[in-house]
């Protein structure tokens, strides 16, 4: 989950290496370096890309927009992690275009500020960085959430780029895990996957806590765990396989062998080969749409 337990383990293991805080931010650039997705690269792929505007019941959000230059593609929603739409969330979106997907990466906290607030993934570790997050992250409540991924599907049904013959899909970091039950939740009849890595949040005791939400979604799940969140809360993986078969719902459950981030490119704990491994999950989820 990005909380200060979480993240203060991933500064500590660093400090611990002898890296300080700007080796800590640099060494996440590297991972982002080496996935290589930055817009010369997308272009040589045959891609197209733009910040877009779209209009929610709460304002308008500014966006990153990209999809093959050529055709129409399963639209795909992707919410950030804490540290929100930025270069490395850039990075992930144009490696799926390049896989045949219109893919919409939000900036979550756009009713309070435009993209990028932070720089960097280490960035919201510092007193500056929380205070630049804490009232944003404070604005996004389940039903500001939920009016936001149905606003944000119905935008992406309304793109050339995106085949609304196809399904949506949906996938989250971090914070943005549960968002994408919620995103399936709001948009039932057009969200058919969706997918949380190293998500927090996504059990609780509330009526509309995400596990309780997934019988009144029609989407595929992938929830892939960070082994130190699993070390956390050992019940969450077991609450959301009751869940999903509850439910009906497919859904495919694991604990990586990774740490709360893995997934990011510009994480201090980014492990490639463990994200590499997650993104042909992801993958195959959405050869269902």
């Amino acid at each position: 989950m990005c909380d200060d337990f979480t993240e203060t383990t991933a500064a500590a293991a660093l400090v611990g290496k002898g890296l300080s805080r700007r080796d800590f931010a640099a060494m996440g650039a590297a991972g982002a370096a080496m996935l290589a997705w930055n817009g010369a690269a997308a272009a040589e792929a045959g891609l197209t890309e733009r910040m877009v505007q779209v209009p929610t019941p709460d304002g308008t959000c500014d966006a990153f927009f990209v999809h093959p230059a050529k055709g129409a593609h399963p639209g795909v929603i992707l919410w950030p992690d804490i540290a929100g739409l930025r270069e490395a969330k850039q990075v992930m979106a144009r490696r799926l275009a390049a896989e045949g997907y219109a893919v919409l990466v939000v900036n979550q906290y756009y009713r309070g500020a435009k993209a990028p607030v932070l720089a960097s993934f280490a960035e919201w570790r510092t007193p500056a960085g929380q205070a630049k997050i804490t009232p944003l992250r404070e604005a996004l409540t389940a039903e500001a959430v939920t009016r936001d991924g149905k606003a944000y599907a119905a935008w992406l049904d309304g793109q050339p780029a995106v085949d609304k013959r196809r399904k949506i899909g949906t996938q989250g970091y971090c914070m943005g895990g549960p968002f994408t039950v919620r995103t399936a939740f709001a948009a039932p009849e057009r969200v058919g996957a969706a997918a949380s890595f190293h998500g927090g949040g996504l059990v609780g005791d509330a009526a509309d806590s995400p596990a309780k939400l997934l019988d009144k979604t029609k989407a595929s799940y992938l929830f892939a765990i960070a082994r130190n969140d699993d070390a956390r809360a050992p019940g969450d993986k077991d609450a959301l396989r009751v869940a999903a078969d509850a439910a009906k719902r497919p859904a495919e459950i694991e604990v990586y062998p990774a740490d709360h981030g893995w997934c990011v490119p510009d994480s201090p704990v980014y492990d490639q080969v463990q994200a590499d491994r997650a993104w042909g999950r992801l993958l195959a989820l959405y050869a269902k749409l």
